[in-house]
């Protein structure tokens, strides 16, 4: 019994040599009888992909996997990289900010280790923060992207709901993990959550943590009250990045903007040098063009109403 092991240096040759769903290695083992394994090495930030099976068809096999690593080279190569690009998903789709704010956005989440985005629906502040994250973990920056946001639905007591931990908040997170899936697709999504490599936190779990090296993305900030908002400002440790996220204008919470830990923090960090606020506004909606004019039509109502 041979075997071969290829390694691939980041997720773009992932996506490229094993296929969507993995039907490129999948394919491969139906057609020339072997096993194909694949892990990721957390301490090189690189993955492995191993063949086993007779000689023959193992140096088959690894010559058909060197050669979609290749193509994928040669494609990267044909195409010069727009310096915009934020993030190149599974696909080949180039992931770009899409009007001045949003640039200006991108630009602090490279240049500053904490960013707090605000913004109404629709703006990208997820998309963008999750496309930054992978873009640093690809790059060897981080180890690990952590994403949490406080479950108010659920008061936070998530014991009584069934499944584990991923099943009780996942329909909280729905948003974010619809970023990823756009950017990764679900089969290797779902490797980086079995592996580590993506943690899901509720923000109540968070007490007590340092994260280091990591990228952080803290999303509904809006819905936080002040005692959870510090005490999350306070993990983050060495070589770690944080993204703050919220629309102050969809607060959930009883009492609204006197108790929003993403309203307070205006106040309290914005003498703070090494933090960035980043505004954004409906003429940054990358949404159906509706939602715009619906965003501007509510701003009215409420500017009527005070």
């Amino acid at each position: 019994m041979a075997k071969r092991k290829i390694i691939l240096d980041d997720n773009n040759e992932v996506m490229m040599v094993l296929g969507e769903n993995d039907r490129n290695i999948r394919q491969l083992e139906r057609i020339h009888s072997v096993k194909i394994n694949c892990s990721q090495d957390s301490n090189l930030n690189k993955y492995m992909v191993e063949i086993i099976g007779s000689e023959s068809n193992v140096n088959k096999v690894s010559d058909k996997l060197f050669e979609l690593r290749n193509k994928k080279t040669n494609n990267s190569s044909d195409t010069p990289e727009n310096p915009d690009t934020v993030y190149r998903t599974y696909t080949g789709r180039r992931i770009v900010p899409m009007s001045k704010n949003q640039k200006d956005y991108i630009e602090a989440i490279r240049n500053y280790d904490m960013v707090i985005g605000i913004g109404p629906a629709g703006t990208g502040k997820t998309f963008l923060a999750v496309a930054s994250a992978l873009a640093e973990l690809t790059a060897g920056k981080v180890n690990r992207i952590i994403l949490t946001r406080p479950v108010i639905e659920a008061g936070e007591r998530l014991g009584f709901l069934p499944g584990d931990l991923y099943e009780k908040v996942s329909p909280y997170l729905t948003p974010l993990f619809d970023a990823f899936y756009v950017m990764l697709g679900t089969e290797q999504f779902r490797r980086y959550r079995e592996d580590g490599v993506v943690e899901i936190v509720p923000l109540a779990y968070m007490r007590g943590r340092t994260l280091e090296n990591a990228f952080i993305i803290l999303d509904e900030a809006q819905n936080t009250v002040s005692e959870q908002m510090k005490m999350f400002l306070t993990r983050f440790g060495p070589n770690s990045k944080v993204v703050i996220t919220g629309d102050i204008t969809q607060i959930d919470l009883d009492g609204k903007e006197r108790s929003s830990g993403l309203v307070l923090i205006r106040g309290i960090l914005s003498g703070i040098k090494d933090i960035k606020f980043i505004w954004l506004s409906e003429v940054d909606v990358v949404r159906h063009k509706l939602v715009r004019d619906i965003i501007k039509a509510y701003e009215k109502w409420d500017n009527n109403k005070k």
